[in-house]
């Protein structure tokens, strides 16, 4: 998701350098427990991964404008299930900044509200999961039904964001709340495949549990309960 250039422009960025500051904040704090747990270099290398994750999904896997931004595969569930929180985030933010450097100059204005779009619907999730796997659980074992409420959390979370960023740059005429619905809605394809695409993943992930476990780029709660 990229908010189209030009949707909120003058002093009105200024309020996404504030949203994204603060979603830096959050996932600093984040960070400095992952790195308390699992130790730099595990922490380093997943942000990597994580990074390089988000830049493919970004720029290679298929991405459409439509309504009043771009959809596309996040799988924002995925890397956190599989990452961690705190390098999920940080990947999010570099992934998507690399993309604009390279590919994308003229999303760099946006960048502010484009990074807290995807990062603040990543710290729900954890939130949410925090609630609905039990203590017990890992995150290799959580249902179908659990990943389709972390997937749904995310995209409903980009999709209020992106809501919020138009509406705040242009009002509510109807013509822009037609496109937010139209954007909405295309965002439920992504619904409907990304819960399969974790569980998949996760499945994988256990086969080679042995081996994921000694690079240290899986997140501790990925095998292990909390």
């Amino acid at each position: 998701m990229h908010i189209e250039p030009g949707l909120v422009t003058g002093a009105k960025l200024a309020l996404s350098v504030v949203t994204a500051v603060g979603a830096a904040g959050f996932t600093a704090k984040h960070a400095m427990d992952t790195i308390r747990e699992t130790g730099v270099m595990s922490f380093a290398a997943r942000t990597l991964v994580a990074s390089i994750a988000v830049f493919i999904f970004f720029q290679v896997l298929p991405h459409h404008a439509i309504g009043v931004s771009e959809v596309h595969f996040i799988f924002g569930s995925t890397i956190f299930l599989i990452l961690g929180a705190a390098p999920a985030a940080i990947g999010l933010a570099v992934g998507l900044l690399l993309q604009g450097i390279f590919f994308a100059q003229f999303d760099l204005p946006q960048y502010g509200m484009n990074v807290t779009t995807i990062i603040v619907p990543l710290l729900a999730i954890k939130a949410v999961a925090d609630r609905i796997i039990a203590p017990g659980t890992a995150y290799a074992d959580v249902s179908y039904k659990q990943a389709l409420l972390l997937s749904t959390t995310y995209q409903a979370g980009v999709v209020a964001w992106v809501g919020f960023w138009v509406v705040y740059g242009q009002g509510f005429g109807s013509d822009v709340l037609a496109s937010i619905g139209t954007f909405g809605a295309a965002y439920m394809l992504v619904v409907a495949i990304e819960p399969f695409v974790d569980l998949a993943i996760l499945a994988g992930a256990k086969l080679i549990k042995k081996q994921l476990s000694a690079t240290g780029l899986a997140a501790p709660r990925l095998f292990n309960a909390a």
